[in-house]
């Protein structure tokens, strides 16, 4: 299990296809967007919080039906989901590692490419990628997936510490555009209260999850 574990990380923290190698180290003392001190900067090297909290996030973001929509027929999940994810992960490493410089000018990058995307889902609601709304919910439950994967089967963490990583994560997704992502786990319980009447059952969960088996298991 270990091992596996140590294999997926190693893959994830790898530059992807299509994404340019970061050397976190370059400058020397060039500082991150986040601090070492910071919890986030904790939290996100380990590999359970970035691997299973990842899944967990997927599956949220998904049942949105315009990001489902956008994802599924603007980028190479249906595809390659596992390739797709690293890519995901990648992103965040260097949004928190990566010397500050290096980080907003891939985000930048990012934002430019949302920017190209746009459609109706199957039921003829508009979207865009770069909606705010939608941004905020990508945002936020890439949060909770990543921190609620830490907290459940890595160590417990206290209230103070959870709000602190939603706090550090609104500063970062307000880079992406997501300005209005929750700053506290309360604000994040309001979200999902308001968002649970958009949310919707989809087979393409499913397959998304059969496909990352698949993919992962070669």
């Amino acid at each position: 299990m270990r091992r596996n574990l140590d294999r997926l990380l190693r893959d994830y923290i790898a530059p992807p296809p299509g994404m340019p190698a970061v050397d976190f180290s370059a400058p020397a003392g060039a500082a991150a967007l986040f601090a070492p001190e910071s919890v986030t900067w904790r939290i996100m090297k380990n590999p359970v919080a970035l691997i299973v909290g990842g899944v967990a996030a997927v599956i949220l973001e998904l049942a949105e039906p315009r990001v489902r929509s956008g994802v599924w027929e603007h980028t190479s999940f249906r595809h390659d989901p596992v390739t797709r994810m690293r890519r995901t992960g990648y992103a965040a490493w260097v949004t928190i590692y990566a010397p500050a410089d290096v980080a907003r000018a891939m985000i930048a990058g990012i934002g430019r490419a949302h920017d190209r995307i746009e459609g109706r889902t199957p039921a003829g609601e508009a979207y865009r990628a770069n909606d705010a709304e939608l941004l905020n919910w990508v945002q936020a439950t890439a949060g909770f997936g990543f921190f609620e994967a830490y907290r459940r089967f890595v160590h417990a963490l206290p209230p103070a510490e959870v709000d602190a990583l939603y706090l550090e994560g609104a500063m970062a997704g307000g880079l992406y555009g997501a300005t209005g992502t929750p700053r506290s786990a309360a604000e994040m319980e309001a979200l999902f209260s308001a968002m649970a009447p958009k949310l919707e059952r989809s087979n393409i969960v499913f397959e998304f999850l059969e496909l990352s088996s698949t993919s992962a298991n070669r």
